[in-house]
């Protein structure tokens, strides 16, 4: 979605949703695109010390091929709506085509997937019932946006009779497998029960401010045991692929939330950006962090800039002082992807000449 960044700001998630990320994506969204936007989104990534990253959207396969072609190391959801698009006809159709993604590229040493159902009001209990069931078979974590907003919380009541984390323990997602995004609205039961099951948060703090969603209670899934990473959302809710950014914002956060000012230290933000994201898409025991036997997916900072002196504590730094801008060099399976702040492998020119076509089409359609 990094194509449609800016595309519609300072709005409500469901009016954002329903009014124009949805029509935009009804009237533009192709493998072309996703391709693009994802090949566009992997360059901020990797500019930025992101060696791995977890997605979901529609024509997972063109998305592998974006990490693939950027050398990053990827996650892909196979999505499931119960409504039509460009992509598929309905959740069959859907888990279908992501199945058979997987199948394809399976062997791709970068890549790995995980079921996506989109959230508790676009899929139905049939479907989740179903990725359950596909997700213990196969063995892959499942990815669903869950309590984002209080309205997503008070239609699931109305229509289901039970809040969303409810719903989805009756129907069998709650394991280590959930990886719960957003979780912004949760009960002090509700956190007990993530722990009990064992599942992942996916906190998304920016995004969570842009869209007004709310504050997530962070301090208190951590306390309580529930394993907690750092997501963005997306670049057309955030605005920034910036995981350093996202570090603090969470780690600041989570004080302020909490009226804690340990409540999040800089240690715990940077494992929970790193090792805990590993954690939660089951890869810890390849990366996540630095040790003999893992793969050797790195990024380096340069402290060398005036802004950055005196360093007491390098974790610190990372999560209170450094930047994006500070990100010199980063590996990926020991290959290089950024040498001195400049991506390695990237043809730039062509890339920004098809990102400039899809902004004046959406542009264009916008204003129309």
């Amino acid at each position: 979605m990094t194509l449609m960044r800016g595309l519609a700001d300072d709005l409500p998630l469901m009016e954002w949703l329903k009014d124009h990320v949805w029509p935009a994506e009804t009237r533009h969204v192709s493998a072309d695109f996703v391709y693009d936007g994802t090949l566009l989104a992997c360059a901020e990534m990797l500019r930025g010390g992101v060696t791995c990253f977890n997605e979901m959207y529609f024509f997972p396969e063109a998305a592998a091929r974006a990490a693939l072609d950027a050398g990053m190391r990827a996650a892909l959801g196979i999505i499931a709506f119960e409504f039509p698009t460009s992509y598929a006809s309905d959740a069959n159709d859907y888990i279908a085509k992501g199945l058979a993604a997987r199948d394809e590229l399976r062997e791709e040493p970068l890549l790995s997937f995980c079921m996506a159902p989109h959230a508790p009001y676009t899929v139905s209990d049939k479907t989740f019932a179903r990725i359950v069931t596909i997700a213990e078979e196969l063995d892959l974590p499942i990815h669903v946006h869950l309590h984002e907003t209080r309205a997503e919380i008070e239609e699931s009541v109305a229509q289901h009779k039970a809040r969303p984390l409810a719903r989805l323990g009756a129907l069998g997602m709650l394991s280590p497998r959930l990886i719960a995004v957003h979780a912004v609205h949760l009960s002090d039961p509700e956190i007990d029960t993530l722990a009990r099951h064992g599942a992942s948060v996916a906190h998304c703090p920016s995004s969570n401010l842009k869209l007004a969603s709310g504050f997530a209670p962070v301090a208190a899934m951590m306390a309580r045991g529930v394993n907690v990473g750092i997501g963005t959302d997306g670049a057309a809710s955030n605005n920034r692929l910036d995981l350093l950014e996202e570090m603090r914002m969470a780690a600041l956060l989570a004080k302020a939330v909490a009226n804690d000012a340990q409540a999040m230290p800089a240690h715990r933000a940077l494992a929970a950006a790193t090792l805990n994201g590993a954690r939660a898409l089951g890869l810890e025991a390849s990366i996540g962090s630095l040790v003999p036997g893992k793969l050797a997916d790195l990024c380096a900072l340069s402290f060398d800039e005036p802004e950055l002196a005196p360093c007491y504590d390098p974790a610190s730094h990372i999560v209170y002082s450094a930047g994006r801008a500070q990100v010199s060099h980063v590996w990926v399976g020991g290959e290089i992807r950024v040498e001195e702040g400049k991506l390695v492998g990237f043809d730039n020119r062509g890339l920004n000449n098809r990102i400039l076509l899809w902004q004046n089409k959406l542009a264009t359609e916008t204003k129309a």
